[in-house]
């Protein structure tokens, strides 16, 4: 499947998972496109000052790869300046935050995997 940018479906979210100001969220491909258990496949930009709060990922892994600007990462236990290029993995119950503490835009790639189902 191939998607222009430009059919890309878009949204703006206030104060996400209760983040600091507007996150804007350009969606790659939408859940239900994917055979695969993915709940999630967004640029998502944050001006500078916004941010996404902590929140937990206890039955699924994200990634966040940067793609422009920098800001800092709060994994739960620390915090660290994360910048282009750079990856994050979150999973497996833990949980994370980031806030955009620079003067450009912060953009990056937001995938989220889901954990398969555990038949008993």
């Amino acid at each position: 499947m191939i998607r222009k940018s430009t059919d890309m479906p878009r949204e703006v979210r206030e104060r996400m998972r209760g983040g600091e100001g507007s996150v804007s969220i350009r969606h790659i491909f939408k859940q239900d496109e994917f055979t695969a258990p993915v709940r999630l496949c967004a640029q998502l930009t944050l001006p500078p000052g916004a941010g996404i709060g902590p929140h937990t990922h206890a039955t699924e892994d994200e990634v966040y790869v940067i793609l422009r600007g920098a800001g800092i990462l709060d994994d739960g236990n620390t915090q660290m300046r994360v910048a282009v290029g750079d990856a994050v993995l979150t999973g497996n119950g833990e949980s994370h935050a980031i806030l955009n503490d620079g003067e450009e835009p912060l953009e990056l790639m937001a995938f989220i995997a889901c954990y398969p189902e555990r038949k008993s």
